[in-house]
């Protein structure tokens, strides 16, 4: 052994001391501390320095001064007055007459001035991207849509529009309004409950009398035939809708503007609600309940239900 090696081994065996302990114990303290900060991830800020304020996201607006309605022929009022007709003074978004109460009636100071109603009887999903684009000419401050049983309603299973197709044209829809009108609401009703629609509306002889014309074959044809065959068929139909709603709910979502309304698909309308022409559409009254769910949601401080 040199003589260079023994005092080092001399001091090793001696015991430490209280104060080189609480030395030691404090440095590991310390270069512990350091190492879970610096593997954090989270900023140090020394006191006198200022954190970043967190950025606000858009504010819902509960009282919209103008409203622009899109869709199908639910929301231009067919047949709820006159058959084979669209009735828009009754529209539960932008119709005038007061025992509908529309939202127009509700929300806007002026809705003769600033409501406007681009749906049409018929359409589809596909067609929703062409009134957004109509209805950006005025700068609504609320767009309502309601559109999607046309796509589901057609002369058989195998022609209605597919899932994928549908989530398409809404997010192409959305993506055309965002260009045009970055800050507008948007609303946002659900596909109604076709199948409920089939099971009230049978109860009437003289409604099942004008399904024959071909209203919504891929549901309402053959309403008395209860075989599984006309059950499974309906059921398609259904689930179909039902993914629509999912479809809808989804591409909604990712919007901070957007709110969609399930309401309208669960709401158990009976046949009192129903068009006396064509026991398929919304009458008088069905289109006032719409007016009043459409007008919950709108209305709702918390966008979250």
């Amino acid at each position: 052994m040199t003589q260079i090696d023994r005092p080092f081994r001399s001091r090793r065996r001696r015991s430490a001391g209280p104060a080189s302990r609480a030395a030691a114990v404090a440095s590991a303290l310390v270069i512990g501390l350091a190492g879970c900060s610096e593997g954090s991830g989270t900023p140090h800020h020394s006191p006198g320095t200022k954190r970043p304020a967190a950025k606000a996201g858009p504010v819902w607006r509960t009282a919209p001064g103008s409203i622009a309605a899109l869709g199908d022929s639910i929301t231009v009022g067919f047949d709820a007055c006159t058959v084979l007709s669209d009735c828009p003074e009754v529209s539960w978004a932008t119709g005038t007459n007061p025992k509908v109460d529309s939202l127009a009636r509700r929300l806007v100071k002026n809705p003769a001035t600033h409501s406007w109603n681009y749906a049409r009887t018929g359409a589809l999903m596909s067609e929703l991207p062409d009134q957004i684009a109509a209805a950006a000419v005025h700068k609504p401050e609320l767009v309502t849509v309601l559109i999607g049983a046309n796509d589901a309603c057609r002369s058989d299973v195998r022609a209605m529009t597919r899932v994928k197709a549908f989530r398409a044209g809404f997010e192409r829809s959305m993506e055309t309004l965002r260009r045009t009108l970055p800050h507008t609401q948007v609303y946002v009703a659900a596909v109604p409950d076709l199948l409920r629609l089939w099971s009230e509306g049978r109860k009437n002889q003289l409604g099942k009398q004008v399904w024959k014309l071909g209203i919504c074959g891929s549901m309402l044809r053959d309403p008395d035939d209860l075989t599984w065959r006309a059950e499974r068929r309906r059921e398609k139909v259904r689930h179909r809708v039902m993914a629509y709603n999912r479809a809808l709910a989804q591409v909604c979502r990712k919007d901070a503007l957007c709110r969609f309304d399930g309401a309208v698909f669960d709401y158990r309308f009976t046949g009192r609600q129903l068009s006396t022409w064509d026991w398929f559409h919304p009458g008088l009254r069905g289109q006032r309940e719409l007016a009043e769910l459409a007008f919950r949601t709108i209305t709702r401080e918390n966008s979250r239900t």
